[in-house]
């Protein structure tokens, strides 16, 4: 049997992230350390906190560990005592892990050979299930539920371990063309990884815990002035809400809106790690080959786009620079700006959001000035921020609250010359108006960032 997971597997290697043992050692980020260097008097905002992955409180509070680099995906929810979950992805194939109290657990392996599955329990007893070329070989059934089930298929290779008292196990489902999903679940936490033709994902998640996720999700920029929308794209596209004129920057205001994650957690990596990757066109074959991606892929466009839209001509008065790590955002912000700036971001008080009706509140406040540096999330293998200073732009931070009580400080941006942006451009089609008509306004997506001098 020839299984046809095995190159979709390498896609997982799209994403790269800082690998450290999460069981000792100074987890401070170099790029938290180099902002509480250069800015000990700005405040960090929490989106850009959210994507240091290194941080202490990711280690110790939600004690788990989200590695990936060349040699693939690690994900460890491993607690003191060795109880938790690891999950591993490389070019090999999976390999999970959940170990429990006593030598319990269980043990996937996908790889080019099969699938192996043993579930360990305490006195020897425990199932194993082979999958490989030759068929499948299931051992060991045992009364109540528990045990191993193993279905292969047309439609591609199914593994479950499930307990049905506790609801834990751990399922592996590899398709024909889909992709591959791992879910370890259990009572209060589990982990997943999810990879498909829409991006890559890894999810682990505690009960009472915020999750944490790695995610490569392909899609069109609007954020960019020279970016043409297409018309299912000016249909489709949760960004088009975002758009609006500043007089409608009052109390009261209905918006139809949808906040989203562009960089979908996506890793700030530190800068000297960022600049020992190739990021150019002209690299574009050993970008995709460093990380296993397959030039037709969908992935390997998302990567050429982005790349492509950073080394685009600059539109008259505005400065650009596209950023692949805090510390190269922290350097172009603050040449334009000087160090005494504030960093602000959309801040959202529940960890996902629909398309609701919000209501402007009292509170609206403009910032210091018309010079701002702004930053947009890009859709890219690690966090890459599209950065553009201008000296026509105010800054607004705008108290919202939507249908279902949900609250946003939002942070907008009013564009005051966009007599150079592409005709085509989205907002225009939005709010049908002509460039350099009037002032175009966006709120900012959460993890997008504004830079602006203090008052």
């Amino acid at each position: 049997m020839k299984l046809h997971f095995i190159p979709i597997l390498a896609a997982l290697l799209v994403v790269v992230a800082v690998t450290q043992c999460p069981t000792g050692g100074d987890a401070t980020h170099p790029s938290e350390l180099y902002w509480q260097n250069m800015l000990p008097k700005t405040p960090m905002p929490k989106t850009v906190q959210d994507l240091l992955v290194l941080r202490p409180d990711f280690v110790e509070e939600k004690n788990t560990y989200v590695g990936v680099g060349k040699g693939g995906v690690n994900v460890d929810t491993r607690k003191p005592g060795g109880s938790g979950t690891s999950v591993g992805v490389g070019k090999g194939g999976v390999g999970v892990v959940t170990n429990k109290p006593g030598g319990s657990g269980t043990s996937v392996g996908v790889g080019k050979g099969g699938v192996g599955v043993d579930t360990n329990k305490p006195g020897g007893s425990h199932t194993s299930v082979g999958v490989g070329k030759g068929g499948v070989v299931v051992v060991n059934r045992k009364p109540g539920g528990k045990g191993t089930a193993v279905n292969v298929g047309k439609g591609g290779v199914h593994v479950g371990t499930r307990n049905p008292k506790s609801g834990g196990g751990t399922t592996v489902n590899v398709g024909h063309k889909g992709g591959v999903g791992v879910d370890t679940g259990k009572q209060g936490g589990r982990t997943k990884v999810n990879v498909g033709k829409g991006g890559i994902s890894v999810n682990t998640h505690k009960k009472g815990k915020r999750p944490v996720t790695v995610y490569v999700h392909p899609g069109p920029n609007p954020f960019q002035y020279n970016y043409a929308a297409s018309a299912n794209q000016l249909q489709d596209n949760p960004n088009s809400a975002l758009f609006f004129l500043e007089k409608d920057l009052h109390s009261g205001k209905k918006m139809n809106l949808q906040f989203i994650k562009t960089t979908n957690g996506a890793t700030l990596l530190p800068r000297q790690l960022a600049k020992s990757i190739p990021f150019s066109s002209n690299k574009l074959t050993d970008i995709l080959d460093q990380f296993s991606v397959d030039p037709s892929s969908e992935e390997a466009e998302v990567i050429k786009d982005t790349i492509k839209k950073c080394e685009e001509p600059t539109v008259a008065k505005e400065e650009k620079h596209c950023a692949t790590s805090l510390e190269s955002m922290i350097d172009f912000s603050t040449s334009k700006l000087g160090k005494n700036v504030n960093a602000s971001a959309t801040e959202i008080n529940k960890e996902e959001t629909k398309k609701q009706q919000y209501v402007i509140q009292s509170g609206v406040k403009k910032m210091n000035g018309d010079h701002a540096v702004v930053c947009h999330g890009q859709s890219y293998l690690y966090a890459v921020y599209f950065c553009h200073a201008t000296h026509s732009t105010r800054a607004y931070t705008v108290p919202l609250v939507g249908t279902d009580g949900t609250k946003v400080k939002a942070v907008a941006v009013c564009h005051t010359d966009t007599s150079s942006w592409n005709p085509k451009h989205l907002a225009f089609q939005v709010l049908k108006v002509k460039p350099g008509a009037v002032p175009i306004c966006h709120f900012l997506p959460e993890d997008h960032i504004v830079w602006t001098i203090k008052n």
